[in-house]
């Protein structure tokens, strides 16, 4: 299988560290592009961000239509019932974009996971069952939808974990990301958690708050 398509934002001079942003239902690899110089990343961390592009597919819970995403998603219930096979072999792309960075000579514990609501719920299965260590893993407005079924790897046992969430988020509400922290907590994780006033979004507070913590899990 060819490597999904990326929006690439490299740092000046030669990459040390990597992102790799999955965007959320129906979006694309454009949709977080505009806050890498939000982010006022400094430039010591050289840090390279990946913006892959799911494929198009269709998506039962919108009458089928076909629309970039993940995997599908069958129901609207609050644990909604979603297809963990798409789900994991989004996360198996994903790896082969983390091999692609290891490649151009970024070590995995410098390269971070990320993904916002749907393409969260694939950086949770793909960071948590990684099998070596990364740099960390960050979850937007996001939902841990293969809790049951992921086979944890030991590598990444003390990942750092950055989640957060809108307190009025209608569309994945904010009870599933506490579920996660939750979920996270008895498995051994330590994940942080922060809540912002919005809705299904990102907000400058979190921008700020998010530029702190790569550069804590990016610093040389």
């Amino acid at each position: 299988m060819p490597l999904l398509p990326c929006v690439e934002v490299n740092p000046v001079g030669e990459a040390e560290s990597s992102v790799i942003w999955l965007h959320g239902l129906g979006a694309n690899g454009h949709d977080f592009e505009p806050i890498v110089p939000e982010l006022r990343l400094p430039r010591s961390l050289s840090t390279r961000f990946v913006f892959p592009h799911a494929l198009s597919i269709p998506v039962t819970i919108n009458n089928g239509y076909v629309m970039p995403a993940w995997f599908d998603i069958i129901e609207m219930a609050i644990d909604r019932q979603i297809d963990t096979v798409q789900l994991e072999a989004s996360a198996q792309s994903t790896n082969e974009l983390i091999a692609r960075e290891v490649e151009r000579g970024i070590r995995a514990e410098r390269i971070v996971i990320a993904g916002f609501s749907q393409g969260g719920a694939v950086a949770y299965q793909t960071a948590l069952a990684y099998p070596e260590r990364l740099g960390g893993l960050m979850a937007m407005s996001a939902y841990f939808a293969t809790h049951d079924t992921i086979a944890l790897h030991p590598a990444n046992a003390s990942l750092p974990i950055h989640i957060s969430h809108g307190k009025m988020d209608p569309t994945v509400p904010e009870s599933l990301g506490r579920k996660a922290v939750k979920l996270l907590k008895e498995k051994g994780y330590q994940p942080e958690y922060k809540t912002y006033p919005m809705e299904h979004s990102v907000c400058p507070e979190q921008i700020g708050h998010i530029s702190q913590w790569l550069q804590k899990v990016l610093a040389l």
